[in-house]
């Protein structure tokens, strides 16, 4: 048997195992317009009725298969850029019936909401528009899915600006004035504006062929998502975060002021209102082991508990630094976490780090914390935190006494963003502008770095699987990374939306790992081959 046809077997088995006991098969080929094989098209294939997708990619023969789908009707669709090829509907699963779809793809056009962030800024013209756009507005999202998507007129752009300006007041009213609002409006205006002055396809532009890169190996396109779409546009998931009965939570970022559960089986979504009537800005939905489920609201400075028998929600509101009251600046709590006594730890970019106790309904704020943003509670019940800034350090406060001990990683200004634990107790840590995964030995208070390919590597969602290893989403590549911590060697997959935005990864029990893709509007879980090569799943 070649090498070849045993991982395939492998991974056979491994989508098997992962998506349950549904075995329909839909597979097929992509050629490309001279009909040679391609290889990396996205392949999806929807369930006309849960909206489930299943994505898979064609591989160097340019083949693909998407294994054990559940009865039912489905749509067949495939992304590559610069191509085009016309969709399959109607294929029907039932009772382990495989069906095929081959693609021929055509030429295409490439279109602005196809590239990358990284892309974006590199074929974007320098200016001061450009430093807000980058500045501000890619701090929440990009410019695919809700700017180059959208002509309007001088006027529109102004309209769309002031909106954002007082749905995101907490965050824009201290960096983004009137001059600035109309300094990107006809920056906006140049680029994709009713009469724009760059061309329609970034692909016309000199400058394109440069930002091009093909990362990918025949490993990379052994991995299969599954994304479930939200029940509403604009719901804006930030992430998927697994309870003990198999649910998932969704913080709804933006004026939304809702979270969602996510039924994984059937993809249905039952939604929960917050109190706030003011935008909340809901970054992350926690559960905690007694059921309830604590979210933290970055607009709003509060955090808020869901009530499993009420399933209402209660908020608690933290105090302001003098003089900035109601903005983001003056306070804010976007990533919380709960560690065993029933506290809430929660973090805040150019704040501290706080803790909610439920019993006196009181914040603690640690003065020494500055900038913290990723924050996990280790198995003794330390909170351990990522600064976001220059200089930044991880470190954890000691629960028992309240004692901050802060560790200066050897990049000195890689902004340290997510950080997570392995399963030997060992720190690992998401490099923002460093564009590395860092490593920390608490009892050897040792550092190790891993240097992440790419011109911006910018990991942002960290998460570590059940054999240790260390994925990230880059957040201007839109890719996906293993790095194996053993070797160093990391390998890059390829996600199936431009602008993924993924700001957590989670695994869950049966060893899937979660994420939101917010500005899709979807939310997933990916299952890739083991790295080993072993006959079960590396995920599982």
């Amino acid at each position: 048997m070649t090498q070849a046809v045993k991982n395939l077997a492998i991974l056979i088995l491994f989508v098997a195992a992962a998506f349950g006991a549904n075995n329909g098969t839909i597979s097929g080929t992509v050629k490309d317009p001279d009909g040679g094989a391609f290889s990396g098209a996205a392949v999806q294939a929807q369930n006309t009725k849960t909206r489930i997708s299943v994505i898979a990619f064609s591989d160097r023969s340019g083949r693909y298969r998407i294994q054990n789908l559940g009865p039912g009707e489905y749509d067949v669709s495939v992304r590559a850029v610069g191509y085009k090829a016309d969709s399959r509907s109607g294929l029907n699963i039932s009772g382990g019936q495989s069906a095929s779809a081959d693609f021929a793809l055509q030429n295409g056009t490439v279109h602005w909401n196809d590239l990358s962030i990284y892309q974006g800024k590199k074929l974007m013209p320098d200016g001061k528009g450009k430093e807000i756009l980058t500045g501000q507005c890619f701090a929440c999202h990009g410019f695919q899915t809700r700017i180059a998507t959208t002509r309007r007129t001088q006027q529109g752009w102004v309209q769309a600006i002031n909106y954002m300006r007082t749905v995101m007041h907490a965050r824009l009213a201290n960096h983004v004035n009137d001059q600035d609002a109309q300094t990107l409006a006809d920056y906006l205006n140049n680029l994709w504006g009713e009469d724009a002055k760059m061309p329609a396809s970034p692909a016309d532009l000199p400058a394109y062929k440069e930002t091009l890169r093909n990362p990918f190996t025949d490993e990379s396109f052994k991995i299969a998502y599954v994304e479930y779409e939200m029940p509403a546009p604009n719901r804006y998931p930030f992430s998927a975060a697994p309870d003990k009965n198999g649910y998932l939570w969704l913080p709804y970022f933006g004026r939304t002021n809702k979270i969602g559960r996510l039924d994984p089986a059937t993809g249905t979504i039952q939604e929960y209102p917050v109190p706030s009537k003011d935008t909340a800005g809901i970054h992350s939905a926690i559960p905690a082991p007694d059921g309830s489920v604590w979210i933290g609201e970055q607009a709003s400075n509060r955090v808020g508990r869901w009530d499993p028998n009420t399933q209402t929600v209660t908020e608690f509101q933290d105090i302001y630094a003098k003089g900035l009251e109601g903005m983001e600046d003056g306070g804010s709590k976007h990533t919380v976490r709960v560690d065993s006594m029933g506290r809430v730890w929660g973090t805040a970019v150019r704040s501290n780090l706080t803790v909610f106790d439920p019993k006196t309904r009181e914040f603690t704020r640690f003065k020494d914390v500055l900038s913290p943003y990723g924050v996990e509670i280790d198995k003794q019940g330390n909170p351990w935190f990522a600064e976001f800034r220059d200089g930044g350090a991880i470190g954890m406060v000691v629960a028992k006494t309240g004692e901050v001990k802060r560790w200066n990683p050897p990049t000195p200004n890689g902004w340290p963003r997510r950080i997570e634990f392995d399963s030997k107790g060992i720190v690992w840590f998401a490099e923002y502008r460093g564009g590395k995964i860092g490593r920390f030995d608490p009892k050897a208070e040792t550092f190790k770095e891993f240097q992440l390919p790419g011109p911006s590597p910018t990991p942002y969602g960290l998460g570590v699987d059940k054999n240790d290893y260390i994925w990230y989403s880059s957040d201007e590549m839109d890719v996906m990374g293993r790095l194996d911590p053993n070797t160093g060697n990391v390998v890059e997959f390829p996600f199936p939306h431009s602008e993924n935005m993924i700001k957590e990864l989670f695994l869950d029990a049966q060893g899937r790992m979660w994420y939101g893709t917010g500005s899709n509007n979807r939310v997933g879980y990916f299952v890739p081959l083991d790295p080993g090569g072993s006959e079960t799943a590396g995920l599982r």
